[in-house]
């Protein structure tokens, strides 16, 4: 048995552009810049790493949509290592996520555009409806811990 599931958090680097395969498929590629879990040593600041993530059929459409350059944003997928050849013929390799759910990673006013009402493709919360007063309720605590 094998795994291959990505989930990564980042900020669109550039607005998404939709396209067709020949075949009429949609496709989109696109960056998020990725911020690492700890700072640097030499000034304190925290690296960026800039990942390739490319989506297909209607998460691509969903992506083309709903956000653009600098809304954050959530890919589940997969990890997928792309073999090709430069202008040159040198071999090159490159690494990609092959997203196959995009979820929204802030509000509509933290975000360049886009709102709360659009839906998440894929996001087993694209049915849910905040109740009224911020959703949340009074836990009742009776000394148990559950675990």
């Amino acid at each position: 048995m094998s795994l291959n599931r990505v989930v990564i958090m980042g900020r669109l680097t550039r607005d998404p552009e939709l396209r067709r395969t020949q075949s009429g498929t949609a496709v989109t590629s696109f960056s998020l810049a990725v911020d690492r879990d700890f700072k640097s040593r030499e000034n304190g600041e925290k690296a960026t790493d800039f990942i390739d993530v490319v989506a297909w059929r209607q998460t691509a459409e969903f992506v083309c949509q709903y956000f653009s350059k600098g809304r954050m944003a959530v890919v589940e997928g997969r990890l997928q290592i792309r073999d090709w050849k430069d202008k040159d013929g040198n071999n090159r390799r490159s690494a990609e996520v092959v997203a196959d759910n995009v979820y929204f990673g802030d509000s509509k006013r933290d975000g360049a555009s886009g709102g709360d009402s659009a839906p998440a493709y894929g996001s087993p919360a694209s049915t849910y409806s905040a109740p009224a007063g911020g959703g949340f309720a009074e836990i009742e605590e009776d000394g148990e811990l559950p675990f």
